[in-house]
């Protein structure tokens, strides 16, 4: 086996190719889609020698398992997790190098839900409107890992895998997110506010690629009735009718009635994307 490709030994729960996704088609009603994590999905592929937008796997809670048909570099970051080679165990967070033919298994999360696998020349199925990354909303992009397909890699690069020294992100074991007020907060009582922007909430086992549903106190409304659909945005913290926010992950959909009572930092989404069902999340406003 001497082709640049490699086959799916075991998929896991939810495992897809994911780059920097594909911003700027909102308009057609596309979502950006895209690594959750993206620190942690350009970590890993600065560690094989990747530019950082190359494509790479993003596993959920139970890790996947691959056998390249050549021999690859490869690193596993994200979420924490035991990685394997022919059961051998090999680093987690640094270059490894797979032989051809043998099973590289990335093992169950430890702490935290998604880890990210980066191959010597990225994963180099098709992109579409320039991207390569699985859009589960749409169903654009390449489908879900499934066992026994064969997707293909990369040329390798030219550079040398290294190490920029910029240091991993912790898995928090509690989420804050900085959040500004909006659009829609006059939709709420003062109280509905108070208690978003002081109250805990837990992760709710429902979450998935589209958005990180909330279990916790509801919010109250101050206006009854549905808005027209309206644009929504990544990181929006829309409240469908039981009450309980819902933070908009990669997957989002690009419009909704639901009122969006504030909207989340960016920057903070990548530690919700590695919130485990469960986890406390805290609101807070941002400065």
């Amino acid at each position: 086996m001497t082709d640049r490709a490699f086959a799916v030994v075991r998929a896991g729960a939810l495992t897809t190719v994911q780059d920097r996704g594909r911003p700027g088609y909102a308009h057609l009603g596309v979502p950006r889609s895209g690594a959750l994590d993206p620190y942690a999905a350009a970590l890993v592929n600065r560690l094989v020698g990747n530019d950082a937008g190359a494509a790479v796997l993003e596993t959920t809670l139970t890790g996947c398992a691959v056998r390249p048909r050549c021999g690859v570099t490869v690193a596993v970051g994200g979420a924490p997790c035991p990685v394997t080679v022919d059961g051998r165990p090999v680093a987690w967070g640094a270059a490894v190098r797979v032989g051809s033919g043998a099973v590289l298994e990335v093992g169950a999360a430890v702490r935290g839900v998604r880890s990210y696998v980066a191959f010597a020349g990225g994963v180099a199925v098709g992109p579409v409107l320039g991207s390569r990354s699985t859009d589960l909303l749409s169903g654009l992009g390449p489908a879900p890992l499934a066992d026994g397909a064969v997707l293909p890699l990369g040329a390798p690069p030219a550079g040398a895998a290294h190490y920029e020294g910029v240091p991993w992100r912790g898995v928090p074991r509690e989420v804050v997110l900085g959040v500004r007020l909006g659009p829609r907060d006059d939709w709420f009582t003062d109280g509905a506010l108070r208690t978003l922007t002081t109250c805990a909430y837990r992760v709710s086992a429902a979450s998935n690629r589209v958005g990180l549903r909330t279990e916790g106190p509801p919010l109250e409304r101050a206006r009854a009735g549905e808005l027209p659909s309206e644009g929504m945005v990544l990181g929006a913290v829309q409240v469908p009718p039981d009450g309980r926010p819902v933070v908009f992950l990669a997957d989002h959909p690009t419009t909704g009635g639901y009122p969006v009572v504030a909207v989340v930092r960016e920057a903070d989404l990548a530690a919700a994307a590695q919130a485990a069902p469960g986890t406390r999340v805290r609101f807070v406003r941002a400065r």
